[in-house]
């Protein structure tokens, strides 16, 4: 169910449907601005055991308090959350997230400025299933440390992995190399990645990407070359656009060399 530009949903109406739609598996909330976390804690909180996927998205309403939910049944049945351009979705709301739905596999925090590492952390820490896809694009103020606890923690299961513009240096690419044995798909454009970092993803045996998007990440330079010719043993798809200290002469090379790797540059 996908609830659109509703401008006059209330929470108190929210959280009355969802006591109601015992059946409901997947819930969409878009533009929906009278929403604040009551009205989408409560959704969580009185939903039915089928509800697999919930979305907010350009939800204005959303402040970021902290709620201090009660010692209740966790919403176990949900395997999705997606949260997107919510600018005032932070720390408090995602802790507490992480606390009420222990079994998340597919995690979308995008363009969440407020989200920092002690909010991500207790989410990684309290999960009873393994994330399997994470899309963290534009949360400016994730560092290293998130990322390499989720690698550590997470890391086996990892299939997708988004951390474009996040606030990462190639520690990332190091504990991502060493642990993420199943990633296939790594965006890290707009990240301060070096060659070191992509040197390092090459060095791994065991990763295998087929989709790596690394546009507009100025400190990676033709040296890595070699890098990026190994990782394109597997690659089907590789963004070199805005990578201004990588020559046109070197990716004429990698088209040559890479010719079942589709490359934008």
């Amino acid at each position: 169910l996908c609830l659109h530009k509703c401008a006059f949903l209330s929470d108190k109406g929210l959280v009355s449907f969802a006591k109601t739609a015992i059946s409901l598996e997947s819930l969409q909330l878009e533009e929906c601005h009278r929403i604040t976390q009551f009205g989408f804690f409560g959704s969580l909180l009185n939903c039915g055991a089928k509800l697999k996927a919930i979305s907010l998205v350009n939800c204005y309403g959303i402040k970021d308090l902290n709620l201090g939910l009660p010692s209740v049944l966790p919403c176990k049945s949900l395997r999705s959350l997606s949260i997107c351009n919510c600018p005032g979705f932070g720390d408090a709301s995602l802790a507490a997230l992480g606390q009420l739905c222990p079994q998340l596999q597919h995690v979308e925090l995008s363009g969440l400025h407020g989200i920092s590492d002690a909010g991500f952390l207790p989410l990684l820490e309290t999960r009873e299933a393994d994330l399997v896809k994470v899309n963290l694009s534009g949360c400016v103020n994730l560092s290293d440390k998130a990322v390499c606890i989720m690698a550590d923690l997470h890391g086996w299961t990892l299939e997708m992995l988004n951390l474009e513009g996040c606030k990462i240096s190639d520690a990332s690419l190091v504990a991502i190399a060493k642990n993420c044995q199943l990633l296939s798909d790594l965006d890290v454009s707009k990240c301060a990645i070096t060659d070191s970092g992509i040197a390092a993803l090459a060095r791994s045996n065991q990763i295998k990407l087929q989709i790596l998007s690394m546009s507009g990440c100025s400190k990676v330079s033709d040296k890595s070359m070699p890098s990026l010719r190994k990782l394109g043993q597997t690659l089907l798809g590789l963004n070199l656009q805005q990578c201004k200290a990588i020559s046109s002469s070197t990716v004429d090379l990698l088209v040559e060399q890479l010719w079942r790797c589709d490359i934008l540059f």
